[in-house]
């Protein structure tokens, strides 16, 4: 295989983007289907913002960019990309811009409701920003939902076990096949 492929894993801020990303690396990893993760989160983690990045979206692409280029250096060509906005279309030339021009671009959104979120975050944020993720996460949601592309992947999450959610999102990326076993 030597088309690379991204599947994006978006969606609000306790949708289950990382649990989800993580199992779906376990079950490519029980395959033995070579693939390589990144949280997006981590990829903008400096404070200040770089200046003339005050979004730091030049310094995420940076980084994806140079370990991406780690992973395909090792002969990888599957990414598991998790973050809350990677499934909307203005993200895509920076994975082309990484990955190739002709990588293969898989977007799923998870979805959850107010009430679930609300949950999630509570038992997850042990510290101050617990109301502003909280926020954030209600209004990103609507971002999403107006905004991610046709052809985007909606997957609800309330009230599904991790390990089914993970089964559905490696059936949309197609990784699930016995051609995949390959680099």
């Amino acid at each position: 295989m030597d088309q690379a492929e991204a599947l994006l894993i978006g969606g609000r801020a306790g949708a289950g983007k990382t649990t989800v990303g993580w199992e779906v690396s376990a079950r490519l990893r029980a395959a033995e289907v070579a693939h390589a993760v990144i949280d997006g989160d981590f990829m903008g983690q400096v404070h200040p913002a770089p200046e003339g990045d005050p979004h730091r979206a030049a310094i995420v692409e940076r980084n994806l960019t140079a370990v991406w280029g780690n992973y395909a250096d090792l002969g990888c060509r599957r990414l598991v990309y998790t973050n809350t906005v990677s499934v909307l279309e203005e993200t895509a030339g920076m994975f082309r811009r990484a990955m190739g021009d002709d990588v293969r671009i898989v977007r799923v959104l998870l979805t959850a409701t107010d009430e679930t979120t609300q949950q999630r975050l509570t038992g997850r944020e042990l510290g101050s920003e617990l109301e502003h993720e909280l926020r954030n996460s209600a209004r990103k949601a609507r971002l999403l939902d107006e905004r991610a592309p046709a052809g985007t992947l909606r997957v609800v999450t309330d009230g599904r076990t991790v390990p089914d959610i993970a089964a559905e999102v490696l059936a949309a990326a197609g990784w699930t096949a016995p051609r995949i076993n390959s680099r």
